[in-house]
């Protein structure tokens, strides 16, 4: 909150300029999907996407800042356990990604109505998708060697898998083959189970889509507290 206007602001400029561009301008010229104005379909896709990239965004940084001013080894030779120091990471990341989740959520009633069927539905599916990226972010800073290897998986995976994800469109209008080839992407569930909360329709399983998350919940945070206790990324 001391940088706010680096850590929240932007979020809620970015994703203002999509209910503007793709919800008013475009949108206008886009039919319903799922029986819901296309505005109203693309709202539960911005707010996620901003979840998505600020949970990992706060960790990756925060804890690659932590050693490359080897301040980190501070914390390594405290008595803190490796599942505090990895949990108060996330926890930071996911604290960051609802607030900006708010934020943006606050932002799209200013272009429509939006609709939360579920409530209990779409806070899990935010906490759960704020803790998978958050332990992503501490994985990739814990193999970083520079500032710029922070960069490369955002870049390279993070943003395509999640234009890819259903933010814009609902896969039911690809074609069989794409639509199975877009059942690959983890980001497709974490957009979809969320979208549920709002509109109640989702192209998914809801039972896949939680077997996702808790999947990768578990496997990211397996191996973040395996390499932390071995120092990669730690050790010279």
């Amino acid at each position: 909150t001391r940088i706010w206007p680096q850590t929240l602001l932007p979020s809620v400029v970015t994703q203002s300029l999509y209910f503007i561009i793709f919800g008013k301008f475009i949108g206008a010229q886009v039919g319903d999907i799922h029986n819901v104005s296309y505005l109203d379909f693309i709202v539960p896709g911005l707010v996620m996407m901003s979840v998505i990239n600020n949970s990992y965004a706060n960790v990756v940084s925060s804890f690659f800042g932590s050693k490359f001013q080897r301040n980190v080894e501070e914390l390594l030779v405290s008595p803190a356990a490796d599942w505090v120091i990895v949990g108060g990471y996330v926890f930071g990341g996911v604290l960051r990604g609802i607030i900006v989740a708010g934020l943006v959520f606050g932002v799209s009633v200013f272009f429509t109505h939006p609709q939360v069927t579920n409530l209990g539905w779409a806070l899990l599916f935010v906490f759960l998708t704020a803790t998978v990226f958050s332990l992503g972010g501490f994985l990739n800073a814990l193999f970083a060697k520079k500032f710029d290897d922070i960069a490369i998986f955002p870049t390279f995976i993070l943003t395509p898998l999640t234009y890819l994800g259903g933010v814009f469109y609902s896969i039911t209008s690809l074609p069989e083959f794409w639509q199975n080839v877009s059942k690959a992407n983890p980001i497709l569930y974490m957009i979809n189970g969320f979208r549920y909360g709002f509109l109640g329709v989702s192209d998914v399983s809801l039972g896949v889509s939680l077997a996702v998350l808790i999947g990768f919940i578990v496997i990211l945070a397996a191996a973040n507290l395996y390499l932390l206790k071995k120092g990669v990324g730690l050790k010279n």
